[in-house]
């Protein structure tokens, strides 16, 4: 254990040398800069021949805005932990400096460990403070709050969750550059089966609609991010779209539901499957 915490404060000086902390937080303290100002715009915008726009449509438009600059902390997220992760692991063993530290009498699971808690730490700290400043630029400038804001910032958490997780397992066995690539293709090619999944539903075919149900069992990061986008929905969007039919399932930027549990358990479940997975890996990795 004394490893594991060893090596948990030297990934977190490592993000720090590396100017991780500062990269992501400068990066959202200008996206919620201009996202505040747009809010603040939004009573300026005409509503047609009656004049300004109310205070309800203002909290719509909000909300929709809210989710695309979500979306954009997801992605921002999802690529810092991959590209944290990536050299973590295999930026060590190509550089031999794994050697030094792995001939040592101690266990290779125990370092693993304390560099996934490390990065762990910086991204579920990063997820709640980007959201929770977001959604008071929100509140303060037009009002609108999400109905679930922990839930959202949670499940943004477990989305960079997952893609580390899967990064230190890829690069148990890859090239640092490779590993990132590969990790932030499975990224894309989970959201995009998503969408296609959605756009079968829509269409009211069958095989094209399971895609999307198989792309978040491989990977879990869309359906985690389908839990945020849904706790982000306003009451008015959703109880709109409840008669509005299965056309709607083709827009990539609404969720009808929440993840049931039983996802969320397959969620945890498959990141610790991954992790020991990466784990074994690495015991057996020729240095």
């Amino acid at each position: 254990m004394s490893t594991a915490l060893t090596t948990l404060r030297a990934t977190l000086r490592e993000g720090i040398r590396r100017r991780l902390l500062l990269a992501m937080f400068g990066l959202s303290a200008v996206a919620v800069l201009l996202t505040a100002w747009g809010y603040s715009q939004l009573g300026n915008l005409p509503a047609g021949r009656n004049g300004p726009l109310d205070p309800q449509q203002i909290q719509l438009i909000a909300s929709q805005l809210l989710i695309l600059v979500m979306f954009l902390f997801s992605f921002v997220l999802s690529l810092s932990a991959v590209f944290a992760a990536a050299p973590s692991v295999a930026g060590e063993l190509e550089s031999g400096e794994a050697l030094a530290v792995l001939a040592r009498p101690i266990r290779r699971r125990d370092v693993l460990i304390g560099k996934w808690l490390g990065l762990c730490l910086v991204i579920v700290i990063y997820a709640l403070l980007a959201t929770a400043i977001e959604l008071g630029a929100a509140l303060a400038t037009t009002g609108y709050l999400p109905p679930h804001p922990v839930e959202a910032a949670l499940y943004l958490a477990g989305v960079g969750l997952t893609m580390l997780t899967v990064t230190l397992l890829l690069s148990t066995r890859l090239a640092p550059s490779t590993a990132g690539i590969v990790a932030m293709l499975l990224f894309g090619l989970a959201w995009l089966a998503g969408v296609i999944g959605g756009i079968g539903i829509a269409l009211g075919d069958p095989v094209t609609g399971v895609v999307g149900d198989i792309g978040r069992i491989v990977i879990p990061s869309d359906g985690l991010w389908r839990g945020a986008l849904f706790s982000l929905e306003p009451p008015a969007v959703l109880i709109g779209a409840a008669g509005a039919g299965p056309e709607l399932a083709a827009f990539p930027f609404f969720a009808a539901a929440p993840p049931p549990l039983l996802y969320l358990a397959w969620a945890v479940v498959w990141n610790i499957g991954a992790f020991i997975l990466a784990a074994f890996s690495l015991e057996r990795r020729d240095l």
